[in-house]
């Protein structure tokens, strides 16, 4: 949608003249925050970012790293204990919030995955799953000319030193 000129200019009125915030010149224009925020973008006095508020979780947050670095499993209610002896009075809901983004995550692992049909089978036999299975662990992929998933293993590419029989 484009914006008229009049509209625009209106807006970098309020803002840098009047230094209304976004939230009010987009009531008063009858504009939605998102529209006031792109004219101040393309004009280059974009608005800044509301500061963040500490939380009360910052002057803990060393020990509960060092914690879940020496004990990773470590529940969240458990931690909670800890940091409230130590002083914390936030409430617990909150703080398993943010120990879920605190928590280590563990190393993705990649796998291949087999589309079970209705019957609940795979789909797959098993010598040519482990046929697969094997050359994948080999580094051997399957060709880039070959997208249908029922392609036989003799369109993979081969290695100069492998034999196909």
């Amino acid at each position: 949608m484009i914006i008229p000129v009049d509209l625009s200019a209106q807006i970098l009125r309020l803002y840098q003249a009047e230094r209304w915030r976004v939230g009010t010149i987009a009531r008063q224009l009858q504009v939605h925050r998102d529209t006031v925020r792109r004219v101040l973008a393309q004009a280059g006095s974009a608005a800044p970012p509301s500061p963040l508020r500490p939380s009360r979780v910052d002057p803990y947050r060393p020990f509960i790293l060092a914690t879940l670095a020496k004990f990773p499993t470590l529940t969240a209610a458990r931690l909670f204990v800890m940091v409230h002896e130590r002083g914390y009075r936030g409430s617990p809901e909150h703080f398993r919030h943010v120990i879920a983004g605190m928590r280590p995550r563990p190393p993705v692992e990649a796998f291949l995955r087999l589309r079970t049909l209705a019957t609940g089978r795979t789909g797959a036999r098993p010598l040519v799953a482990e046929t697969m299975a094997a050359l994948l662990n080999a580094g051997i992929t399957p060709s880039s000319t070959s997208t249908a998933p029922w392609a036989a293993p003799a369109t993979w590419h081969r290695c100069r030193t492998a034999r196909w029989s």
